[in-house]
């Protein structure tokens, strides 16, 4: 990376962390420094933003010095990034740095912690994990060998050396178990049972499901449980293992109410255990729930989402994945 970057980098990294401090995020020291730290430049040397045509690609080498101070600019705006794209479908995108910081912060991370992400992506999620832990205590794991070979590079240009592994995320990555922490940049159906095979007793596994993200505690092998946070949040879906996109089926079901945040957040969890009616008739009988009421429960080989209590009278499955 040209070294000319360096100074405007810094800046932008600092006003970066300030936005997202605005938001009320980073409030732990430690990730705020690792924020202000990892050059999330250097892992987006190239990425995508829609036009008129399509996507349009900014990368770091353009000849024309005004398109790469648009790429720099854009590499630190609190915004996600499309990072690949095939055949007009988005593949793997770099998240948005705020989401990040809620997800890392909820993760609760100690000193010492053994920490696995599902999803390498650009390998700036797994950066910030480093300069927060240390290289040997991060495991990061992408289906894709091309994705994952680019993050490793990623990773070792920026000083970074953790475990970068291709192979299936709803596999974990046993060879390095265990593990005191999951975290996942990608959307699941439902939680893989590998995950808590792999973790130590009293882990804590943070995942994207449905729109939002849960936060579960595992107290065995077989037995995880925890609510959602209250940020709505998108992912691109878990490939592998089985792994499939549920869509909701929206008949019979107003527009105005499935473009409802709330509504589709409750209707794409129910997604095969309720009918979207009866989501429906859930949803505006309890006055439009908020995330935080919602739940999920892994246990003895089931595992279902709830609102308000695990064995409360509102519970339906989630599906195998």
């Amino acid at each position: 990376m040209p070294e000319m970057f360096a100074e405007e980098a810094a800046r932008a990294r600092r006003a970066l962390v300030r936005e997202i401090e605005a938001y009320g995020d980073l409030r732990d020291p430690a990730w705020r420094d690792a924020f202000g730290r990892v050059p999330r430049h250097l892992f987006v040397p190239f990425y995508y933003v829609p036009g008129a045509g399509g996507y349009e690609r900014l990368w770091s080498g353009d000849p024309d010095p005004a398109r790469r101070t648009r790429w720099l600019r854009g590499a630190y705006r609190d915004t996600a990034l499309a990072t690949r794209v095939r055949d007009g479908e988005l593949v793997s995108s770099a998240s948005q740095p705020s989401l990040m910081a809620r997800m890392l912060e909820a993760l609760d991370v100690r000193d010492g912690h053994d920490v696995l992400e599902i999803g390498a992506g650009t390998g700036y999620h797994a950066a910030l994990l480093c300069e927060r832990l240390g290289d040997r205590h991060v495991t990061t794991v992408d289906l894709d060998e091309e994705i994952a070979e680019s993050a490793r590079s990623h990773l070792a240009a920026a000083g970074y050396r953790p475990a970068v592994v291709t192979g299936d995320g709803a596999r974990g990555c046993p060879e390095h178990a265990p593990y005191d922490r999951v975290v996942a940049t990608c959307a699941v159906p439902s939680v893989p049972y590998s995950w808590l095979v792999q973790c130590r007793p009293d882990a804590l596994v943070v995942t994207p499901l449905s729109t939002g993200l849960v936060l579960l505690r595992v107290t065995g092998p077989d037995h995880a449980e925890g609510r959602f946070l209250p940020t709505a949040a998108y992912f691109v879906a878990l490939r592998g293992g089985g792994a499939r996109t549920l869509r909701p089926r929206v008949g019979g079901v107003p527009r105005r109410l499935y473009e409802d945040e709330s509504f589709r957040f409750l209707a794409t969890l129910a997604t095969g255990g309720l009918d979207t009616r009866e989501a429906l008739s859930l949803w505006q009988r309890e006055r439009r729930p908020e995330r935080e009421r919602f739940g999920v429960t892994v246990s003895g080989g089931r595992q279902w989402a709830w609102l308000d209590d695990p064995e409360g009278p509102y519970a339906w499955p989630l599906p195998d994945l």
